[in-house]
């Protein structure tokens, strides 16, 4: 083999690797784990199996079903893994795994089980630490490292992952089942696995710069889930309504960056490149929450982001209605997020300085760190003519922004006072 077609063979490797992992670990790892109930070693097992992949698939070629032999590969890492440890139920365990193999081969590898919905609700078991299990959701269904996820929990990664270690050890340790909860244990579930799904969506959604191709397409997997989640659970209002906040934030994606990659705030973003398609589907799913009379906090964000797009395309929005569409999601669910938002809808409706009193009513431990507050206490402070205060709060949020396009919005935003 020349060299050139040893490097070809190498990069198709790798790009079905990526491909595969990108759109199909947390299946992998909801299957493994379904027999196992050990995530940490069935992501060890599919970790070699992806790197076994990416040693044979440039000599061997590329399988035809990538995902299937990955699992094949990860399924007969686990056997012998259980063989050396010699577990107390080795046997009846090496029998499931093998049954699981056998159905496989027997003509069920072209299409692997999505088992992802599955596992979130066994990452919101209530024997798990609430405060792990959303976390555990974006590690094991879709793959993210502590470090990648620790903002949106606003936590140190470092105490993230302590949380997640110590969750995987109560699921091997507990036993906790791999099923479906039953219908009386679903409310006390739906909440956790609704947040774990959102948490995913504005990882993918913060990341918009491109730093990791993976976490972009964060995306489309948590609408993906959304859509799945309604059709399981048609009479959950709360579903249709994180799936219409979502829809209604993706709907304005393309909107989100300038030709140039420069970020552009809703207000100034070009209406004409909205999915209009993507915004039908939101308010169809709005509409149809609403339909069940049972308001939630995800239908009222929904009703929110409604609210902001008929406004920008030109609807008589008044502004006290915003108000009164925060004030009732606070109600539902208190917030930094929301309470901040307000803030801003406060100033639209009152005045900058009506806004400034709501912000200035915040803790000092809970804005140290908190981008949007001082995003907005910055844009807010320039609307009275408070230069030197606005420079400074453009300067924090900017420190504290990871994504560069808006560090440098915020910055030219300062240099224009």
């Amino acid at each position: 083999m020349t060299d050139t077609a040893r490097n070809n063979a190498r990069t198709a490797a790798e790009r079905a690797a990526e491909k595969a992992a990108r759109q199909s670990y947390g299946r992998l790892v909801a299957i493994l784990s379904a027999r196992t109930r050990d995530i940490a070693a069935s992501e060890d097992a599919l970790a070699d199996a992806f790197a076994r992949a990416l040693e044979r698939w440039p000599v061997d070629g590329v399988p035809d079903r990538p995902e299937a032999r990955l699992l094949s590969v990860a399924r007969h890492r686990t056997l012998d893994a259980w063989r050396h440890s010699r577990v107390r139920d080795e046997a009846a365990q090496t029998l499931l795994l093998l049954a699981d193999q056998v159905a496989a081969d027997a003509g069920g590898a072209e299409a692997v089980p999505d088992d992802r919905l599955r596992l979130l609700f066994v990452c919101a078991h209530p024997a798990i630490d609430e405060a792990a299990r959303a976390p555990l959701m974006l590690q094991t269904v879709l793959g993210l490292d502590a470090a990648r996820m620790a903002g949106a929990f606003l936590t140190a990664p470092a105490t993230l992952g302590q949380r997640l270690v110590r969750a995987k050890a109560r699921i091997r340790s507990a036993g906790i089942p791999f099923e479906f909860p039953r219908a009386q244990d679903l409310p006390q579930r739906l909440q956790d696995v609704l947040d774990g799904i959102y948490a995913a969506y504005g990882t993918g959604w913060d990341d918009v710069d491109g730093a990791d191709a993976k976490q972009r397409g964060l995306t489309s997997e948590a609408i993906e889930l959304g859509r799945i989640l309604c059709e399981l659970m048609p009479r959950e209002p709360e579903p249709w309504g994180l799936l219409a906040l979502m829809l209604f934030c993706e709907s304005r994606a393309a909107a989100r960056r300038s030709d140039a990659g420069d970020y552009v705030p809703l207000d100034e973003q070009d209406t004409a490149l909205w999915n209009r398609t993507l915004r039908a589907q939101a308010e169809h799913a709005l509409h149809a929450a609403a339909a069940l009379n049972n308001p939630g906090a995800f239908q009222m964000e929904a009703a929110i982001q409604s609210a902001h797009c008929a406004r920008r395309l030109g609807a008589d929005v008044p502004p006290d209605a915003l108000v009164a569409l925060y004030d009732g999601l606070l109600a539902l669910r208190p917030g930094l997020g929301a309470r901040v938002s307000r803030a801003c809808a406060l100033a639209n409706a009152a005045g900058p300085a009506e806004g400034l009193r709501a912000l200035d009513a915040f803790t000092p431990a809970q804005i140290a760190n908190y981008q949007p507050y001082w995003a907005a206490r910055a844009h807010l402070l320039g609307e009275t003519g408070n230069v030197a205060g606005a420079r400074e709060a453009y300067a924090r949020a900017a420190g504290l922004s990871t994504s560069p396009a808006i560090r440098a919005y915020l910055m030219a935003a300062s240099g224009r006072l």
